[in-house]
């Protein structure tokens, strides 16, 4: 192997893939890249064998086609230490290899390639569909933050994809709120689903940032491959049954509360300082025109209260939540004014952005109440 490369380039494409190294493994030659060049460009793999990462970087000159696995960390400390310039890069023994540049070398080990293990991707009976790397990439970031940490209950640790022919829609839920983001523009000729962990996901938003183009998705029961610009992810997927989510779903709740976003987030943050720190319980006390928040924690004799004016059409209405919960929705929401939706004091809320408060609209949450007194 013998080519050459901007030490820039390359290190901007290491960066990308080095999510998937992992920082403890019983196997050393995953501490390492695998590289391989083949028709000009440098195929760069890393994996932890629950995710890969591959990208392809355009060489300006390869003198001598090879393979090696080169270590990740020493590399990536290098590259980050030089300035951007020309390297060249060659195998200079059998374990042994060579970066060159304009006035210095660095003699760093690898390992054969063929130690490196194979990177195995969807089977013959996988599914495919297309969606445009920015709506995945909100779909991403509008749900993430919704998913669980439950060992008994391994579905509720990632982002349901359940794919349609009419829109695909990405749901995640922690028990205590349920948050969906539905794409019409991304449809099937199939419909399909299955369960992304978090952990990828969020891998996966952080390299969609800087992409523009479609983002191919292939999975099956097991694995599911995302191939974009010069990129591939595989991942393993989470084997279960996720609840069915719709059902949930308030569809009936007469009493609408509109107010503007940042001012209801401003005031849950505000009045839960004095709320109790084990539980982080408020409460609304509704009637027309009129939001009354209010916290207390007897055990400190710290209360906090604040009245809002607001657009509020329904019954009185006295409804507790946790506030760090409610805060999280409200955070992650981009909206103007926000639209919440209630039955009574006992079942769910439904959050809605007001401009889509009255179509198929993208975004919506719910969040369950607790009992105050």
């Amino acid at each position: 192997m013998k080519f050459t490369v901007s030490s820039s380039e390359l290190l901007k494409g290491l960066m990308d893939v080095s999510k998937a190294i992992p920082s403890k493994t019983a196997l050393p030659i995953l501490e390492n890249f695998l590289f391989v060049t083949k028709e000009g460009k440098l195929e760069v793999t890393a994996s932890d064998q629950e995710l890969t990462l591959r990208t392809l970087i355009e060489l300006d000159n390869v003198q001598e086609e090879g393979s090696i696995a080169a270590p990740a960390r020493q590399l990536m400390e290098l590259l980050k230490a030089l300035p951007d310039q020309p390297i060249d890069i060659a195998e200079k023994s059998d374990a042994t290899f060579e970066c060159r540049w304009s006035n210095g070398n660095s003699t760093l080990p690898f390992f054969p390639a063929a130690d490196y293990p194979e990177v195995k991707g969807a089977g013959e009976d996988a599914q495919t569909f297309t969606v445009p790397a920015a709506v995945l990439g909100e779909g991403i970031s509008s749900t993430i933050y919704a998913t669980a940490d439950d060992e008994m209950r391994p579905a509720m640790n990632g982002i349901f994809f359940d794919v349609n022919t009419d829109s695909t829609t990405l749901v995640a839920s922690d028990s205590h709120k349920l948050i969906c983001y539905t794409s019409a523009d991304v449809k099937s000729d199939f419909q399909a689903s299955f369960i992304l962990h978090k952990k990828p996901a969020a891998v996966l938003r952080s390299i969609l940032d800087k992409s523009e183009d479609d983002v191919k998705v292939t999975f099956d029961a097991s694995t599911v491959v995302f191939n974009f610009s010069d990129t591939m992810m595989v991942c393993r997927l989470i084997v279960g049954k996720y609840p069915k989510y719709r059902d949930v779903i308030p569809q009936n709740n007469a009493n609408v509360l509109r107010i503007d976003r940042n001012q209801l987030l401003n005031t849950v943050k505000r009045v839960s300082v004095c709320a109790n720190k084990a539980s982080n319980h408020i409460k609304f006390e509704l009637k027309p025109g009129q939001l009354e928040i209010t916290a207390q924690d007897l055990g400190f004799a710290l209360a906090a209260y604040e009245k809002l004016s607001c657009d509020y059409n329904g019954d009185e209405l006295a409804i507790g939540f946790k506030s760090s919960f409610l805060a999280e929705i409200l955070s992650n929401l981009s909206c103007g004014t926000v639209v919440m939706k209630f039955a009574d004091s006992r079942r769910a809320a439904l959050i809605v952005p007001a401009e889509e408060e009255d179509e198929a609209g993208k975004m919506c949450g719910i969040i369950m109440p607790i009992m105050v007194s």
